[in-house]
């Protein structure tokens, strides 16, 4: 079994994506964020630095994603905080003109060579409650975000789940707080439960 829990920045992936293990004594895959080199200067200045980030994300994601195809999917669960197609979402906000055509080409040529997910949970919050739950966790590079940026961002994670051709569960997570409160985390994994079949005994 392979889940994999997607959604912008803030949503609550890595937290969501971390109980989910536990729970189907999945191995854990967890994206790589802050060990980008170029994610904090990016921050300070898009343009010169998009392409740097988007291609170390892209390469980085194929290598840990294609372990997983190679080795993970016969033997055990597998459960990750990100879909390798996050990385196109981004880079089409990112990437303009050839630097966009270049990295669709990386794109169209690795993509087709990694799992697909039994599942998907698109968690889904407003771009106000994303930045509230941005603040609290106080990464630095995180912290001067513009509220457009998350919104635009939002809209496209919207649209790439309208038309995503997999089984997708969509939860709204604005006003879910499945790490403080035990009631929302017992709806929510059954959610998840049902999405799957519970096709093996959950802890």
């Amino acid at each position: 079994m392979y889940v994999v829990v997607e959604g912008p920045i803030g949503v609550g992936k890595t937290s969501l994506s971390s109980r989910l293990a536990e729970r189907y004594a999945a191995e854990l895959h967890l994206e790589v964020v802050e060990e980008n080199p170029f994610l904090a200067r990016f921050y300070e200045s898009p343009e010169t630095y998009a392409f740097q980030v988007q291609v170390f994300f892209l390469l980085f994601r194929f290598k840990q994603l294609s372990g997983i195809s190679q080795a993970g999917l016969f033997s055990q669960n597998v459960v990750g905080d990100y879909l390798f197609d996050k990385d196109f979402i981004f880079a089409s906000m990112n990437l303009k003109d050839a630097e966009f055509a270049l990295y669709q080409d990386l794109y169209s040529h690795l993509s087709p060579r990694l799992p697909v997910p039994d599942l998907v949970v698109y968690l889904r919050a407003e771009p106000q409650e994303l930045l509230r739950r941005i603040a609290r966790r106080r990464r630095p590079f995180e912290e001067e975000m513009p509220a457009a940026y998350l919104a635009e961002l939002t809209r496209r994670y919207d649209e790439y789940f309208r038309s995503y051709p997999g089984p997708v569960l969509t939860v709204g997570a604005d006003e879910l707080d499945f790490v403080g409160n035990p009631e929302h985390e017992r709806d929510l994994l059954r959610r998840i439960d049902a999405a799957l079949g519970t096709p093996v005994p959950a802890r």
